[in-house]
């Protein structure tokens, strides 16, 4: 894999913003708008209890993703989104090992997400249950949907 390089980021770059846009886009193109929990640069940019990274691959953006703390033991993973051009090339597996590292680093017993029942999301789905997240019930403020499932993983007990 050419360089891939993990670090804190801006919500507000440029590029940032622009994939970010390209993530809402896709969250509404393939949820209802009640099931759309992806946030926008700004609301990013806003919440103190969450840190934004991003993936570049040789200087070039080619995905995101955010932990936020909910509490002492529990973190959520937000924002996943690679770009179409790095699709299929690790840049979604390597953050995502990045955010659990960190989580782990930062002490949390659990992190979880919420991602769509849709086929568009399957691959998304598929790469969280091969890291170890299982099915869940509505953490924080999500709600049962059939659009929406939750996925947790236990840390450590």
């Amino acid at each position: 894999m050419p360089d891939l390089v993990i670090a804190e980021d801006d919500p507000g770059a440029p590029d940032v913003r622009e994939l970010l846009a390209r993530h809402l886009e896709f969250a509404h193109l393939n949820s209802p708008p009640e099931d759309v929990h992806a946030l926008d640069s700004e609301a990013l940019s806003r919440d103190d209890d969450l840190t934004f990274f991003s993936a570049r691959l040789d200087g070039e953006l080619a995905g995101v993703g955010a932990l936020r703390r909910l509490d002492a033991a529990h973190a959520e993973i937000k924002s996943m989104h690679t770009s179409a051009s790095a699709r299929g090339r690790g840049v979604g597996r390597a953050l995502l090992a990045h955010l659990l590292q960190v989580a782990s680093d930062r002490g949390f017993a659990q992190v979880s997400l919420e991602t769509g029942t849709m086929g568009a999301f399957a691959p998304a789905r598929a790469l969280y249950a091969s890291a170890g997240f299982a099915a869940c019930p509505p953490f924080a403020d999500y709600h049962v949907s059939p659009n929406s499932v939750c996925m947790t993983l236990r840390l450590r007990e």
